[in-house]
């Protein structure tokens, strides 16, 4: 489709994403509401390619997280950068009265995740959290709250692989070879710059697989 065709199907999967937003408010199917929305997100997606701007895709990702409290950390070093943060373990018994709450130092042992992210140029966490998701220059490029995505045609990416051009030893195919990663979570966002990633699975407590890494990190 051109871009054109895209724009008015966009607008016509947003107008069927609010109506089906209003009536979920009334006891509305939701199942439409998650159809309608996916459509939207794809047809943003299409838009942004076939304009050549940046935007994010689903990242096949092993693994799910809390969309509570997934408290994740982040530990790097010069050559090293991990990423924990709590599995999503969902409970058949929970009816919605009460929440769980979560506490890294209780020493409680949960399934936790532990990624590395290989030959990762720069990493950062912190701000936004997910009630100003809206307010992300992503929004309306395929941004989807709690999930594992990626970034095509990175302002980010290409901004490092910019400055680093002037260097005497810079290699284009050096860049080619990085990827733009963004996790979203619930009072932060995850961003790096890195090759690859690994991801392992533990069932301990947040304190002892934080000591794991910091031995990984002094290696």
């Amino acid at each position: 489709m051109s871009v054109r065709d895209l724009e008015e199907q966009l607008a016509i999967a947003n107008k069927r994403l609010d109506d089906a937003a209003s009536s979920c408010l009334n006891g509305g199917d939701w199942n439409e509401l998650r159809a309608a929305k996916a459509l939207a997100l794809n047809l943003e997606r299409e838009l942004a390619a076939a304009r050549d701007e940046e935007h994010a895709v689903p990242l096949a990702f092993p693994v799910r997280w809390s969309t509570g409290a997934p408290l994740p950390h982040l530990l790097q070093s010069d050559y090293w950068t991990f990423l924990t943060f709590y599995v999503r373990e969902d409970d058949p018994a929970w009816d919605g009265t009460y929440v769980t709450v979560k506490d890294p130092g209780s020493g409680v042992v949960e399934s936790l995740a532990l990624v590395e992210f290989v030959n990762c140029d720069s990493a950062r966490l912190g701000s936004p959290n997910d009630e100003v998701l809206n307010g992300h220059r992503l929004d309306g490029k395929g941004l989807e709250s709690y999930t594992a995505q990626e970034v095509v045609n990175s302002s980010w990416l290409s901004e490092l692989e910019r400055i680093n051009s002037v260097h005497q030893c810079y290699e284009p195919e050096y860049w080619r070879r990085r990827h733009h990663y963004i996790f979203w979570f619930h009072d932060t966002t995850f961003e790096c710059i890195a090759e690859s990633f690994k991801v392992e699975l533990f069932r301990t407590t947040m304190a002892e697989l934080l000591n794991i890494v910091c031995k990984r990190l002094l290696k």
